[in-house]
């Protein structure tokens, strides 16, 4: 389309739009209108008076006709002009950025690789592309990939970068240039930009600095046939002995419907194996695996797809995650209002693991309480805790039948904030004194709950309800809904577990909780198990009271592990995740040598109040046993918040420990990160030409997004659309082959239609 409008109107599309239009005629132009006008109306005349065969119809159109050609003739004396602003010769600076990364290296279908269009058009040899840029202009080269730099010529790229930061790139060459008349940067890249930057932290100055951006996409959209182990959803840190649950993305491209194997291993032992089939029609396929980690310490875990014929890469086949696997022993607080089954039977279900602590507090009368699990004789000695130091020194916590008016109203607000700012876990259990039935509507502990308090029965009898449990979707597909110890059968072993009773109808949940588990009751679908997030913490309600059935029903065996390992799975889920006074936190999961790596810790007192004068220092233990010490500093833009940054000098594991001080002596805590160094494999994921990204960089700059066919309109587009030192030329439009056209056609047009009318 383009190249008919630039053989009808002499010019291309873009000149028109950047151009403005004008007439160069030297004579007045009201002498011309008046001439115009004359001649329209002699032509006019000429056909007023009856003649002939011809009516008033047929001259009606022929005057039309004439006067049309009569107005194309006259436009064309006017001589149209189109008024254009362009970059002077050789007083501006081109930014050409090539690509260096990895993904540079990867063939087309012609079995060359991308980078072989910079060694075409931009090599020792040259091209006409080259030629012409600088003819016009003074060009700088840089190249980038997770570092950027000025080179005399792309012959010195060795494209072996294992990240690209597009946006560093782009801001390095703005700088850089900044000093001279800019024209624009052109960007010779496949669009990949995995640092982890906004692209708009990159335009926003490109914009305020007027510089447009000329993106040229090498290689192909979609590398078909092709398989790559996507995104990998598993946490970070666990207990020792957790049973992980791990979504694994694949996607493929002409490989649907195929069967392959996925392997998890730690380089040590295959630690579970799963047949996937694949999607059909270049779908994702979402798989889900489960394993154990027994060994603790820091564990490298890969999942990997073996290498299938034909791939057009290999290298995406594979992801590996770090995994620290904790042999601490957690505590949990669990406060029950009056003596039952439940208390028994949890502490059973978790006595012989070795890495979950439930402390149990049990009012027995006013003021009198059973403690069972205590470290000393001093805990809990004055029944629930009254300071948030007491409180926040568990990592979970579990709400039995008790009353909110037993609580004061601090103490309310410390169980709102165990989850919101101590980050801790909290599990509320059904029972005659729970939920809206135990008076906890409007209570701080009611807006931390995820499910809808309804209005309390006014008779127990009434409220009594039995629950045939079920899973949700959600939560087939969740570590607490696990049932069964080798992961296998979940889904269908929740059909022979007995019915469960709740006082408490709770039939609706807040929006942005989750339900895990309903029970089907005779009055609707009953809320079993739902959760949220709120504040840095979670909190799940559990609404019945009797799970121990599934340990003691006539049906259940003897041997049944049901009710061990769904108590097992819901508290070492409940304290997953919960945080230290000092948590600390990398921003980047693996690095390279040489990369800059900043630490970031949050650091509180122990009662999670953020704290701002803390001397925070980072040691780093290098693999071959050198160490740093990196301070960290107060970043101003939280509370509690300080980060710093080292530089890793050889591949290979590295420790980091953070260690905060209040005062000379006031130690506030620690914490322990590992970070992982060696080549990153990033480049060789999502390999194909990101287009929407080139794209927008030109479209929202200014530029314009070129494809190797269409490179050779770069010179003159930059010419009249870039920045820089300008002049401002005329283009004749008066000889447009559209307006010949158009006059042959009207004056043609009159004598075909007095031939066809018989006027002739």
């Amino acid at each position: 389309m383009e190249s008919i409008f630039t053989f009808l109107f002499k010019y291309r599309p873009l000149l028109f739009q950047e151009g403005d239009f004008a007439f160069a005629a030297p004579w007045p132009v009201l002498a011309v209108l008046l001439v115009a006008g004359a001649a329209a109306a002699a032509a006019v005349a000429t056909y007023a008076p009856p003649r002939g065969k011809a009516g008033p119809v047929d001259r009606t159109v022929m005057a039309v006709l004439r006067v049309a050609a009569l107005g194309v003739l006259l436009f064309a004396l006017f001589q149209p002009t189109l008024v254009l602003t362009s970059t002077v010769p050789q007083r501006n600076f081109v930014g050409i950025l090539v690509d260096d990364s990895r993904s540079m290296t990867l063939t087309g279908e012609d079995g060359r690789p991308r980078s072989s269009f910079v060694d075409d058009h931009f090599g020792p040899d040259g091209s006409d592309l080259l030629d012409q840029l600088e003819e016009r202009f003074a060009v700088r080269y840089y190249r980038f990939s997770a570092t950027s730099g000025r080179v005399d010529a792309p012959g010195e790229l060795t494209y072996d970068g294992t990240r690209t930061d597009l946006n560093g790139a782009l801001d390095h060459a703005r700088q850089d240039l900044s000093s001279v008349p800019l024209s624009g940067l052109i960007v010779l890249s496949d669009g990949a930009d995995n640092a982890g930057g906004a692209l708009a932290e990159a335009l926003v100055p490109l914009q305020a600095a007027s510089v447009p951006v000329y993106t040229v996409g090498l290689g192909e959209e979609a590398l078909t046939p092709d398989i790559q182990v996507g995104r990998v959803a598993a946490p970070r840190t666990v207990l020792q002995g957790t049973s992980l649950l791990v979504d694994v993305i694949v996607s493929q491209r002409g490989f649907g419907g195929t069967t392959v194997p996925l392997v998890i291993d730690d380089d040590q032992h295959i630690l579970a194996e799963e047949t996937v089939v694949l999607a059909g029609a270049d779908e994702p396929t979402v798989t889900r695996v489960r394993f154990t980690l027994d060994r603790p310490g820091t564990r490298l875990i890969r999942f990997r797809i073996p290498d299938q014929e034909g791939e057009r890469v290999v290298r995406n086949n594979q992801r590996s995650i770090q995994v620290e696997v904790r042999e601490s022993r957690e505590k949990i607080l669990y406060f029950e209002g009056e003596p039952r089954w439940e208390l028994k039977f949890v502490r059973r279900a978790v006595a012989e693991d070795d890495n979950v602590q439930v402390v149990i507090l049990q009012r027995t009368a006013e003021n009198k309480y059973l403690r069972l699990d205590v470290d000393d004789g001093e805990e809990l000695a004055a029944g629930f805790p009254r300071t948030r130091e007491e409180l926040f020194r568990y990592r979970g916590l579990i709400i039995g039948s008790v009353e909110a008016s037993f609580f004061t109203h601090d103490q309310l607000a410390m169980i709102a904030d165990f989850a919101s700012q101590r980050g801790g876990g909290v599990l509320f259990l059904g029972g005659r004194n729970a939920f809206a039935e135990g008076g906890y509507e409007g209570t701080p502990v009611a807006e931390a709950m995820p499910v809808v308090l309804e209005e309390p029965a006014h008779d127990v009898r009434q409220a009594f309800t039995e629950v045939k449990v079920r899973p949700t979707v959600a939560g087939l597909g969740h570590v607490a809904a696990q049932i069964r110890p080798d992961g296998q059968s979940s889904g269908t072993a929740w059909d022979s577990l007995p019915a469960l009773s709740t006082l408490n109808r709770i039939q609706r949940v807040k929006p942005g909780a989750t339900t895990l588990l309903v029970g089907d009751a005779s009055h609707g679908e009953q809320v079993v198990l739902a959760f949220q997030r709120y504040g840095r913490g979670k909190v799940l309600a559990m609404p019945v009271q009797d799970v121990w059935t599934w340990q003691m029903h006539q049906d259940i065996p003897l041997e049944d592990q049901t009710h061990e390992t769904f108590w097992q799975q819901l508290l070492r889920w409940l304290v997953d995740g919960v945080p230290e006074p000092v948590d600390g936190r990398l921003a980047l999961e693996q690095a390279e040598a040489g990369e800059s790596v900043r630490v970031v810790a949050e650091v509180s007192d122990s009662s999670y109040l953020a704290v701002n004068a803390a001397r925070v220092t980072a040691t780093v233990t290098a693999p071959d046993g050198g160490t740093e010490v990196v301070p960290l500093e107060w970043t101003l833009e939280r509370d509690g918040e300080y980060a710093g940054a080292f530089t890793p000098g050889m591949d290979g594991s590295y420790e980091i420990a953070i260690d905060a001080l209040r005062g000379e002596e006031e130690v506030l805590g620690t914490d322990d990160l590992h970070l992982s160094v060696g080549p990153s494999d990033e480049e060789y994921f999502d390999a194909g030409m990101r287009r929407p990204v080139l794209e927008r960089l030109a479209n929202e700059t200014g530029g314009r997004f070129y494809t190797p066919g269409t490179v050779g309109d770069l010179p003159e587009d930059l010419r009249f659309t870039g920045g820089g030192v300008t002049l401002t030329e005329e283009r004749d439009l008066w000889d447009m082959p559209f307006l010949f056209l158009m006059l042959v056609a009207l004056v043609g047009g009159e004598w075909f239609y007095r031939r066809t009318r018989g006027l002739v």
